[in-house]
């Protein structure tokens, strides 16, 4: 077996002695799995301790079930007392700050995207949930003049380009796992397990 050396001509590996090219191919998917196992690094050197792991867990669940909890009364409440219209004080201040966030994670994407790189997927999903988001409070929010103008923007714009980016970082996830060299394939990526829990 050889490997490229810098200067582009081939030398020998160090690992030829071990596993020849012709043995590595002849492994089934099962044992190349079982042998990545066996070559990673031990968890304790790349991994939190597990006790941190399982109480860092423990407390996002219980804030994300709790939270969820709570806002069912919250949004009954909600529901029962908003005045179906208000004045709002800092209307354009508050556009103009959540359409330089959306511009800024627009971007963000581009580049990450431009630049290949995996990240990308986590300002991909902001992009698309922001752009649902402005979708929405431009149609709830619109005069009746100004009505079909948010709703044309939505259906022609904005909600195609969430779709585009959510649907695109979801195919992202889903190949990185399936790529994995520990990924059973029997398994859907969808039920993929967190490495360290």
């Amino acid at each position: 077996m050889t490997a490229p050396a810098e200067d582009g001509r081939a030398e020998p590996a160090a690992t030829s002695g071990i596993l020849s090219d012709t043995e590595i191919a002849a492994l089934t998917d099962a044992q190349r799995r079982d042998l990545i196992r066996r070559m990673r690094l031990p968890p304790e050197r790349v991994l939190p301790h597990p006790d941190v792991v399982r109480l860092q867990r423990r407390v996002r669940l219980t804030i994300m079930v709790g939270g969820s909890i709570a806002m069912i009364p919250w949004l009954v409440y909600l529901g029962l007392t908003l005045p179906t219209e208000y004045h709002a004080r800092n209307w354009s201040l508050a556009w103009l700050g959540f359409d330089v966030a959306l511009v800024l994670t627009m971007a963000t994407t581009a580049y990450l995207g431009w630049r290949r790189r995996l990240l990308l997927v986590l300002p991909a999903v902001g992009t698309g949930t922001m752009l649902l988001i402005d979708a929405w409070f431009d149609i709830v929010t619109a005069d009746a003049r100004d009505v079909w103008v948010s709703v044309g923007t939505a259906v022609l714009a904005e909600i195609p380009l969430a779709i585009i980016l959510l649907s695109g970082a979801l195919r992202l996830f889903r190949y990185v796992v399936l790529v994995h060299p520990l990924h059973d394939p029997a398994v859907s990526p969808w039920r993929a397990r967190l490495p360290m829990l």
